[in-house]
């Protein structure tokens, strides 16, 4: 008998939010996405609800058109750092892409937040689908979507390595003999590979859960296969609980293809939940959302999947354009529903800009109603949890006060922390270090 799945939780902090006009909600700072203040409030909210992380996204390209949030927010390994300072029991996870960063580096940050944090660090593996990204990294020109992963594949590896330069107990540190370390326990990676050559080691020991956790957010079926083979956790998108059942199912069965335990890579579904104490309060703010957005800002914001194509140029009524193969070097997963979705449901362009830029979340009604959802989700397997973000900027505050209560009554998730690191609140288990399992394996064969 498997042991008893627990309901995870993670909270997205967004700044001003995901919306081309939510910095104009009276009830949201218009400087949040670069509030300090905000984001420890933020954090520290998710923490009283037990959530098990917080999660910052980022991006590398903007234009005049981008959303305000993406304009001017922090960046994600400096303001982990802040929150990890406030906070004791969180998980932190950040963005950071594989296409346009050395493995090195980011080994070195992260590795850092985790020792900072006392072993609470994450990573979102993304490969930056907007091309424009290569214009503020040398100018070379962006990869193809298929070379992007390999990149990405490669990357890990090289990471994972160095994240093992130490073995757990190589730091001697004995005054008495001046021992400060084992160096039979230090080891170099010498890796030379397609896209990376890195000799190693890293100047920073692993932490106490002994690497970082691994997220990663692409539903292409690129995305997939690299999660399948080098994920803890994963983030998707579904616009339904059957959408979602797909690609549970799916995911896990490439993680067994892959030779890993599926109970050790969690499938987080994005929501966006509309908590009212009635299904009428819920439902003002949602108009109140959808209110702000203008039909021109509702364009800009459909148009960054698309590479910032300019949608001012069609029709608003007609149908929804012919664009062939145009967004699949993107966010392909996401420009290929909302493709296959306007043409099945024959939509206009006003229809899918406005879907896309104040989308009606299923997650909108009392508490006892999204309760209700997030329970169904989870026990029919269309989850191992979520990734709260707040379509409304009282969003996070509502879900942690009217809805955790209810969970927790019901026995799906945690009244109290179980661990103090983000693998041992997960239920992940700690990565033992390679050189030390090959010494043991060695050592195993002689004496047997």
């Amino acid at each position: 008998m498997g042991k008893r799945r627990t309901l995870k939780l993670g909270a997205v902090l967004h700044g001003v939010g995901g919306s081309a006009s939510g910095w104009r909600h009276p009830d949201m700072p218009a400087d949040a996405s670069v509030n300090i203040g905000f984001y420890k409030q933020q954090a520290l909210k998710a923490e009283e609800g037990k959530f098990d992380f917080i999660f910052i996204a980022d991006g590398l390209y903007i234009t005049e058109k981008s959303i305000p949030h993406f304009l001017n927010r922090f960046e994600p390994v400096t303001i982990l750092s802040a929150l990890g300072a406030v906070t004791s029991h969180i998980g932190l996870v950040g963005t950071l892409s594989t296409s346009y960063s050395e493995p090195f580096t980011v080994a070195r940050q992260f590795a850092s937040i985790d020792h900072i944090s006392g072993g609470r660090a994450g990573w979102n593996v993304v490969t930056s689908p907007l091309e424009g990204s290569a214009l503020n990294f040398g100018g070379k020109p962006h990869p193809s979507h298929p070379e992007r992963y390999r990149i990405a594949e490669e990357y890990l590896e090289v990471t994972k390595g160095l994240w093992d330069s130490w073995e757990d107990d190589a730091f001697v540190r004995d005054k008495e003999t001046g021992v400060f370390f084992d160096p039979a326990k230090m080891h170099r990676l010498n890796h030379k590979g397609e896209y990376f050559s890195v000799q190693g080691p890293l100047n920073i020991a692993r932490s106490k859960q002994g690497q970082p956790v691994i997220f990663q957010a692409g539903s292409s079926d690129s995305g997939r296969n690299l999660a399948a083979k080098t994920a803890d956790a994963v983030f998707t998108g579904p616009e339904s609980i059957e959408e979602a059942k797909e690609f549970y199912r799916d995911v896990k069965q490439r993680i067994i293809r892959n030779g890993r335990n599926p109970e050790h890579t969690l499938i987080f579904p994005g929501i966006g939940p509309i908590i009212g104490r009635t299904e009428a309060e819920a439902e003002e703010k949602y108009r109140q959302i959808a209110s702000l957005v203008t039909i021109e800002q509702a364009l800009d914001y459909l148009g960054r999947f698309f590479e910032h194509h300019d949608f001012s140029q069609y029709e608003l009524d007609a149908p929804f354009p012919d664009l062939g193969d145009f967004g699949s070097n993107s966010f392909r997963s996401t420009t290929d529903r909302i493709k296959r979705r306007a043409k099945e449901q024959q939509l206009t362009l006003r229809e899918v800009a406005l879907q896309a830029a104040t989308p009606r979340t299923a997650f909108i009604g009392t508490p006892e109603r999204v309760a209700g959802l997030v329970q169904q989700w989870f026990e029919e397997e269309a989850a191992d949890g979520f990734i709260v973000g707040a379509s409304d900027p009282n969003g996070l505050n509502d879900f942690v006060d009217l809805v955790v209560p209810i969970l927790q009554e019901r026995g799906l998730f945690r009244t109290e922390y179980e661990a103090d690191t983000l693998r041992g609140n997960l239920g992940i288990p700690v990565p033992e270090n390679r050189y030390t399992a090959a010494r043991k394996a060695a050592d195993s064969i002689v004496n047997s």
